[in-house]
């Protein structure tokens, strides 16, 4: 019962209205005409930098991120792991020299003329305990607050904090407390900067149908996009087991061209997802389908929405599919005003290939997202 009033309070403190914002969670800029706000329209996926790795030390350099902005794109998103940072036992930050380091990064990607959006990515273990247990909340919620303070000074066209990627929560309920709590802690060090929020499982457009929004005008709802992932994730050595088992699973997906796919699987449930997806016939319609809902919700509720994650597993996806449904998801999200950010710069779902010094960009897939190619 304590754990349930516990965030029920922070839940409807944040949907008050806002004028009834306390002084401990200062009301956010209201955004008009003239005020200035990232744009986050076009960007990249900085992962296995700062999460997903054990070291950033020599990853991603002044180099990448000139290229970057180069070829068009206006932001990027840092994946953060919490746990670089700090110690679940001990709300200050601990590690410095790692602090440091992350300041250098974000310095040198505005210092490119990009906005940064830090991502906060811990690990499926730290995620389950955020959602048991309510002092990791408490504490996470101050480590928010002391690192939100830290760049609250840089400009908010260029600084934006994400609170949570992909939370898998398995209750919304508590995952919209949890996140109410988060957001208000940042607002107290920073609030007139962009914040960013999702859904509580995968950041799903379900997830996200699903959530009641906040009362602040600072905040951007967020949803990742993989579908179909029998197609984007094919060759995956994580996620469902039979992902590993998929190649040259095709895009457009129809009946006929799904068949050669099947008849080589051994296993009946996996032939039978691949035979499914080949009636479900997904293609560029429907895939602006599944857009248009998330237009429709945002709307209703006069929020603004992106999509901060999309893209194909790239080891053994056909290479033309694969910029093809890139293609058609960018697609289905500009004519909507959707900005966007692709998973990822460098790793398996990546733009570029790096060959020792060698920075080799895929020209199709910048194509595909609309920019330009020219990276002299």
């Amino acid at each position: 019962m304590e754990r349930r009033c516990f965030l029920l309070a922070s839940f409807l403190g944040a949907l008050a209205t806002p004028g009834a914002l306390t002084a401990q969670s200062p009301q956010p800029r209201s955004e008009g005409v003239g005020e200035p706000r990232p744009a986050l329209r076009r960007g990249l996926n900085l992962s296995h930098w700062f999460a997903q790795a054990r070291s950033a030390q020599g990853h991603t350099t002044a180099t990448d991120v000139a290229l970057i902005r180069r070829l068009g794109f206006d932001h990027a998103r840092l994946t953060v792991d919490p746990a670089q940072l700090f110690a679940p036992t001990n709300v200050d930050i601990v590690q410095r020299d790692r602090l440091q380091e992350l300041e250098r990064a974000i310095r040198m990607i505005i210092d490119a003329d990009l906005a940064v959006v830090i991502d906060m990515h811990p690990t499926a273990d730290f995620k389950k305990t955020l959602e048991r247990d309510d002092d990791l909340v408490a504490r996470f919620a101050d480590f928010w607050r002391e690192l939100a303070g830290r760049f609250a000074t840089l400009p908010v066209e260029r600084m934006v904090f994400e609170i949570l990627n992909e939370p898998e929560f398995g209750d919304r309920y508590r995952w919209s407390g949890v996140q109410a709590k988060l957001l208000a802690s940042i607002r107290q060090a920073a609030p007139g900067h962009t914040v960013i929020v999702s859904g509580h499982g995968w950041a799903s457009i379900e997830e996200l149908l699903s959530l009641e929004p906040l009362r602040d005008a600072g905040v951007i709802y967020n949803f990742h996009f993989y579908l179909p992932s029998i197609f984007t994730h094919q060759g995956a050595t994580w996620g469902r087991p039979f992902w590993r088992h998929l190649a040259a699973v095709p895009y457009p997906s129809s009946a006929d061209n799904v068949a050669p796919v099947a008849g080589v699987l051994t296993d009946d449930v996996s032939r039978l997802l691949v035979i499914r997806y080949g009636h479900e016939q997904w293609n560029g319609a429907r895939i602006r389908a599944e857009i248009e809902q998330v237009v429709g919700w945002a709307k209703r509720r006069n929020v603004r929405v992106m999509c901060n994650e999309f893209g194909v597993y790239r080891r053994v996806a056909t290479a033309s599919d694969r910029v093809r449904w890139i293609a058609d998801v960018r697609t289905a999200l500009e004519v909507h005003g959707i900005g966007w950010t692709m998973w990822d710069y460098a790793g398996d779902f990546g733009l570029v290939t790096k060959q020792a010094e060698r920075i080799v960009v895929d020209g199709a897939v910048v194509a595909a997202l609309g920019l330009r190619a020219d990276t002299n």
